[in-house]
């Protein structure tokens, strides 16, 4: 089966730094209505999303959970399911000792891709990655994956012309 990769935060929702409360989450424009259509088009959605804000200490797991709790039910009220998350909250400057390593999740390090390829049946061949940064199209290239960099504007939109063979579905 194919699969789409999604970053979070600046693909999925407006980054506004460090977004560890829900009433920071809020959707980017064509989102909901981008992965409903990956949704209904045969493909299952994954987030891999780097958390180094975890790491720093600018908000918890709890937080990221109601956040994540939060971006499922916008995504439901809109007819979009997230098949399976990765989120990495290691960094190598972390403050939170803990979670100050180099860690094969991080971005641009494939190791959450890789991790959902292993949990998952997915057509590699068929499946890309959209991110916001460099380092997303890196860890995508890693794990052998196409990568397209969103820049912003709306994700319906972006998606559409990435892969316009899903318009027609």
């Amino acid at each position: 089966m194919p699969a789409a990769f999604l970053d979070r935060d600046g693909v999925i929702n407006i980054d506004v730094g460090f977004v560890g409360r829900p009433r920071d989450f809020t959707l980017i424009e064509g989102a909901a209505e981008a992965i409903s259509l990956l949704n209904r088009s045969g493909y299952r959605v994954f987030v891999v999303t780097n958390q180094s804000g975890i790491g720093r200490g600018y908000y918890t797991e709890a937080d990221f959970s109601a956040v994540t709790a939060c971006m499922h039910s916008l995504l439901a009220r809109r007819g979009a399911h997230i098949d399976d998350i990765r989120h990495c909250p290691f960094h190598p400057e972390a403050t939170v000792e803990r979670y100050r390593v180099d860690h094969p999740w991080r971005k641009p390090a494939p190791g959450m891709i890789l991790d959902i390829l292993s949990h998952w049946d997915v057509d590699v061949n068929a499946s890309f990655l959209i991110g916001d940064s460099l380092r997303d199209l890196e860890a995508a290239s890693a794990a052998g994956i196409q990568g397209y960099l969103f820049e912003g504007g709306d994700l319906l939109e972006f998606l559409k012309t990435i892969k316009p063979e899903l318009e027609r579905s």
